[in-house]
């Protein structure tokens, strides 16, 4: 892989201008494509299997004119202070808006408030259920038009009217978080490098990585329904994701500058080295979000695919795209005019940096590090104990919503199990007595302690299979109505006995809950996958059994650590104010599942970052403690500016209004600032240092076994070591020019450079003339010489050595 992406580096290099146009031209595709795409909608859930879903099916089936799987709204009215809605006047104006709700487009039913009693006892509010044909993501823009004219109405006539429900549409999400991610990043990247180039580029490739698959998820929703959130969940890590990668890159190109390479050598060793690794962090972040499609839940799909594609644009970006920009950049990169005193005297090799600091002191009291770290993140797990999940609904909804609006006045008029109302099934086609079983399931629910009101059976046209309705007491997300919802299938089994009718419980209240309880169901069982997938990974890289067991480890450690911050934040109430949560509730179903995949995959990047840098040192000869400083003064610096990076573009979701996307921005922030301070940068220096040669330590036996899939890139390294051996100038003899000389057929041979004076001789004619560039290049390459160090042979090496090159990187093993 290393040599591939040596090649691949080199090439977007020198072709840098059709590289950036044909980037261009696939941007600009995508974008005319996705202008006519209908766009994401809200996210209806569908679960296959389930009872809720079951049910569903059977009433499309026999009740077609209920539009069972169709969106729903409640137009909620509340008459002016000191008056009542069954004032003549009031009275009329709601049936005229109720009768406008009816001729709006794609409405299959209105329930009169009056006709229905669904009038409150105080008579000051009452509510429509306006029933759609069509799902939550095919409303047209005229339904929405007239919900919006009913509201205007009725407030003109002096009533407050509010819309719940799915099938009222939200407001245009703000973009201040990426504008405040995107501005941080900036900040970090000048802190970084002191180059304005350098900083640059990164941001950059991430806002174009950015935009191709925004566009490209928008493109797809002509052939999919992706919910809104999967793209916001794709937005928040391709850009993440996308600034790390480019951020890894062009630290390694600078490297290889400093190094006295050319810049073309310096991007494919750049590509070769830092890219491999970005390739297998990519790929394991692709693997963890494409694995939430096994959990069967349709939203949940969506974004763990669409999430995985922006991940996949941004490593195709960071090896393409950005090596053609760094060919235009050149050695203006190294330009660091922004470089603070101290930032200059470390290019110079004057002191030591924090990063090194900081890991010497972790490497000389590992145990007491190791203690404080482990005790403090086992304190943050302890909520995790206390953790309860539901699926959000309106009530998680902004204050002075609409939608918050009508969920809190149904709640004082009705009560809040009025906002969740069930839906009772009964599948009589095999019993002797369809009616009887209905009437039976009928008095069931009414005896019910937490119900608070049914309604009677309506059969189907064969009069075998009746519809009822049950409204509980208790809130829609609240563990009464879970316990309802069991109590009432339980009853099902009794009344299947005494009947041979099947009685099913579904509805949006019912679906959420069975959507919880399936997400509960699949957390471990995902969680063993993701922790197999990442022993397997870095057994892969690092060829250590070690390694692996401590990053899976530690991986659970931020896992369970975050989870503990969501509970005390979202469901405990603490720090609720700082982050902007006015309500606190059970955890987003989804968040744990998605926050998994995620974590896994940022995790992986930080460990693969940091411990490959580690990795190369041991085997260059290094002691394992000497490996981890040397680790940390190659790698510190980058992953750190990389996970400020991440904890700034995730923070700035806090400020979305949504609950999901805010509580998913903490979650992550979280996640990140955990994973990659206090575990990687922490725990792992701490046991590498207790453990010594044994973290590095592998049975011979599962060495043969397993590929060498070179992240380090250090078969290409050889690769280049042997070329340099290869194109070595033959020695000069004292007295002979090292320029020109004559070869045996008379005719002037390529010259070769030399450095070398034979002791005693001065009368050796001067080299060529150089231009100042390459005579500081030459400079830098006969001070590495001289030390001893890993000399890179100048770029005028002759052309006949082209074909050797070439041959090498084809087979970099020829040598070996």
């Amino acid at each position: 892989m290393a040599t591939f992406l040596y090649r691949l580096g080199r090439l977007a290099f020198r072709r840098r201008r059709i590289v950036v146009m044909l980037w261009v031209a696939v941007l600009a595709a995508i974008g005319i494509g996705a202008m006519s795409a209908p766009g994401t909608s809200s996210g209806a859930l569908s679960v296959p299997g389930t009872q809720s879903q079951r049910a569903i099916d059977l009433l499309r089936k026999e009740f077609p004119q209920a539009s069972a799987d169709g969106a729903t709204a409640r137009v909620v009215f509340e008459a002016p202070s000191g008056q009542t809605l069954t004032s003549a006047a009031n009275k009329a104006e709601v049936e005229s808006l109720v009768a406008q709700l009816e001729k709006s487009p794609q409405v299959s039913g209105v329930s009169d408030p009056f006709a229905s009693g669904l009038v409150s006892r105080s008579g000051t509010i009452a509510y429509a259920q306006v029933s759609y044909k069509v799902a939550q993501s095919d409303i047209s823009g005229a339904a929405h038009t007239v919900q919006t004219e009913v509201v205007a109405q009725g407030e003109k006539a002096g009533l407050k009217v509010s819309l719940g429900g799915n099938a009222v549409k939200d407001k245009a999400a703000s973009k201040a978080a990426e504008l405040i991610g995107v501005g941080v990043a900036a900040i970090v990247l000048v802190i970084t490098f002191g180059s304005l180039i350098a900083a640059g580029l990164p941001l950059l490739t991430a806002i174009l990585g950015v935009a191709a698959a925004i566009l490209s998820v928008t493109l797809a929703t002509h052939f999919f329904d992706l919910a809104s959130s999967a793209t916001t969940l794709a937005l928040m890590l391709g850009l993440a994701v996308a600034i790390d990668y480019a951020l890894f890159i062009v630290s390694r190109y600078r490297n290889e500058i400093r190094d006295g390479h050319e810049p073309e050598e310096a991007c494919g060793r750049a590509l070769g080295t830092a890219g491999s690794a970005v390739v297998f962090a990519g790929l394991t972040v692709i693997v963890a979000l494409s694995g939430l499609s096994v959990i069967g839940i349709g939203m949940l799909t969506a974004m763990g695919l669409a999430s995985a594609f922006a991940v996949a644009v941004a490593v195709v970006i960071a090896l393409t795209l950005l090596p053609a920009l760094l060919g235009f950049a050149g050695t203006r990169i190294m330009q660091g005019r922004l470089l603070t005193r101290r930032m200059k005297a470390l290019e110079r090799g004057e002191g030591e940096s924090m990063g090194v600091r900081w890991a010497r002191f972790v490497t000389r009291n590992p145990v007491k590090v190791l203690a404080v770290s482990v005790a403090g993140l086992a304190l943050l797990a302890i909520p995790t104990m206390s953790l309860k999940m539901a699926l959000n609904d309106d009530s998680g909804k902004p204050p002075g919503t609409t939608q918050r609006i009508a969920y809190d006045t149904l709640s004082e008029g009705f009560g809040p199990g009025f906002n969740g109302p069930l839906t009772v099934v009964v599948d009589a086609r095999d019993s002797d007595s369809p009616k009887a079983a209905a009437q039976d399931a009928y008095t069931m629910l009414g005896k019910l302690d937490d119900v608070a009101a049914v309604r009677p059976p309506s059969f189907n046209q064969a009069g075998d299979v009746a519809l009822l309705g049950a409204v509980p007491k208790s809130a829609p997300t609240s563990e009464a109505t879970k316990d309802l919802v069991d109590e009432i299938r339980d009853h099902g089994a009794t009344l299947h006995q005494d009947t041979g009718a099947d009685l099913m419980v579904t509805g949006l209240t019912a679906v959420n809950i069975d959507v919880s309880t399936k997400l509960s169901d699949a957390l471990i069982p995902y969680l063993a996958i993701v922790v197999g997938l990442a022993l397997i990974l870095l057994l892969l890289v690092f060829r250590s059994i070690v390694i692996p067991l401590k990053a899976a480890l530690g991986f659970l450690l931020s896992v369970v650590s975050t989870l503990g911050v969501l509970v005390a934040v979202f469901q405990w109430g603490w720090l609720k104010g700082l982050f902007g949560v006015d309500q606190t509730g059970p955890i987003v179903s989804l968040l744990p599942i998605v926050l998994i995949g995620v974590v896994f995959g940022l995790a992986m990047d930080y460990e693969v970052f940091l411990v490959s840098r580690m990795r190369e040192e041991y085997v260059h000869g290094a002691e394992p403690t000497q490996a981890v400083v040397e680790g940390f003064r190659h790698s510190g610096r980058v992953v750190t500016a990389a996970a400020v990076i991440m904890v700034s573009v995730f923070s700035g979701f806090l400020l979305d209004s949504e609950m999901l996307i805010k509580s998913i921005g903490l979650g992550l922030a979280a996640a990140v600032f955990i994973d990659a301070f206090v575990v990687r940068m922490t725990i792992v220096p701490a046991l590498m240092a207790l453990l010594g040669h044994r973290s590095w330590t592998l049975p011979k036996w599962l060495d043969r076994i397993l590929p060498n899939v070179d992240v380090e890139g250090e078969k290409l390294r050889h690769a280049l070591e042997a070329e340099q051996t290869v194109s070595a100038p033959e020695p000069v003899l004292a007295g002979v020019a090292a320029g020109v000389h004559a070869g045996s057929d008379g005719r002037s041979a390529p010259h070769a450079f030399s450095d070398l004076h034979a002791s005693g001789v001065t009368d050796a004619p001067a080299p060529a003339p150089q231009t100042p560039g390459k005579a500081r290049r030459l400079s830098r390459f006969k001070q590495r010489l001289a030390r001893g160090g890993d000399a890179t042979v100048p770029a005028d090496t002759t052309e006949s050595e082209a074909p050797v090159r070439r041959k090498l990187l084809k087979n970099p093993m020829r040598r070996r």
